[in-house]
């Protein structure tokens, strides 16, 4: 219900009272937008019309975006240093030091759902250009352990 405005518009029109209504509703998932548009194609006919959907991103969606991206970047640096201390013949220990050091974001619109896109683009291109891409580049300083002392441990 927080997600949905009602406005209600009655008229007279000759001998008849006439009942418009514009119901606006902010969906987080897509499949459920196409659900609920259907439903109401379904029942009410002609008598509904649908607009086009405004896609955009809160600025909490694209904030865990970024950690998101972050999370990631320092789980691939630590496989990578995996891999490596393996070939080496050694054990990957704890981090010593992990540092952001860049991230990018591209596409994507954010809080754009004040602005009307224009009404000629397709869905895909809507939603193509709704988007958001994000990247980071970090820096981290493992500990590196001898195999001899692991195995040592477990004996």
């Amino acid at each position: 219900e927080e997600n949905m405005t009602v406005t209600e518009d009655f008229s007279r029109v000759e001998n008849t009272y006439q009942m418009e209504a514009e119901v606006c509703i902010i969906f987080s998932d897509f499949g459920k937008m196409q659900n609920v548009c259907n439903l109401l194609i379904e029942k009410l006919g002609a008598s509904v019309t649908i607009n086009p959907p405004h896609f955009y991103h809160t600025p909490e969606a694209i904030d865990t975006l970024r950690r998101q991206v972050c999370v990631t970047a320092v789980g691939n640096t630590r496989r990578k240093a995996q891999e490596v201390c393996r070939l080496f013949g050694q054990a990957l220990g704890k981090p010593l030091l992990i540092k952001e050091e860049e991230t990018k974001e591209w596409g994507g619109h954010i809080d754009s759902h004040l602005s009307h896109s224009d009404d000629s683009q397709t869905l895909q291109e809507r939603i193509q250009n709704a988007t958001a891409y994000a990247s980071c580049r970090v820096f981290a300083v493992f500990e590196i352990k001898g195999k001899e002392n692991r195995r040592s441990k477990l004996l």
